[in-house]
């Protein structure tokens, strides 16, 4: 499976596995891997559609949702848990803590991958699937932080709610008024700057909290 590989300066640190938006590891997400290696993490996203036959996604296209909808639609669920079950055992085989963030369609394949394979952290921005995995939350046994706007049109906020009850009160939850569906995604169409600047910042400080970085210089 490939996979891109962001390094910290300092060469070592706890690994990171960073799973994709339905765009595949777009520019966005390569920009998020590389600001977590300059907080010292080594950060993995692998190319989750690999086994699939044409997926070019143009993110310059006005049709990139539709696209990338049409790639997703191919792929098979339990063979992508697996494969990013793959990439994180291959994390943890570096001797060092690990953690999942996921964006999106990410969002919910981490929570899947972390309810079979038991990362330290996970951080999950509005998980996609989280509705149809909600019989894994007893088996989430990691410190997790989730992301969710209030005006996302996929996760209603009464959906959101039955996601919270079910994930319990040990999960760190915060709701961004105003925000929608991929809020931190730079795509003017997705966009909330503010919900994205103060995700990140809540972000990085629990990564900060419960899997501290090496020395990034």
């Amino acid at each position: 499976m490939p996979a891109q590989v962001w390094e910290p300066a300092g060469g070592t640190g706890p690994g990171v596995l960073l799973l994709q938006e339905i765009f595949g590891v777009s520019d966005y997400i390569k920009q998020r891997a590389s600001d977590l290696a300059e907080l010292g993490y080594y950060v993995v996203a692998p190319e989750i559609y690999w086994r699939l036959d044409d997926v070019s996604i143009d993110e310059s296209s006005p049709e990139v949702l539709q696209q990338a909808l049409a790639v997703m639609g191919r792929l098979d669920w339990d063979t992508a848990v697996s494969d990013s079950v793959s990439a994180l055992e291959y994390l943890r085989g570096r001797g060092t803590g690990v953690g999942l963030i996921g964006f999106c369609f990410g969002g919910g394949l981490a929570f899947n991958v972390a309810a079979v394979s038991s990362p330290d952290v996970l951080v999950s921005y509005y998980g996609s699937a989280l509705p149809r995995l909600l019989e894994l939350a007893p088996k989430v046994d990691a410190t997790s932080l989730h992301h969710f706007g209030d005006a996302d049109d996929y996760l209603l906020p009464a959906t959101v709610d039955q996601i919270v009850a079910a994930l319990g009160n040990d999960a760190e939850v915060h709701r961004y008024p105003g925000a929608g569906h991929a809020f931190d995604n730079p795509i003017p169409a997705f966009h909330h700057a503010e919900a994205s600047a103060l995700a990140w910042q809540r972000t990085t400080s629990f990564l900060a909290r419960h899997l501290p970085p090496g020395d990034p210089s």
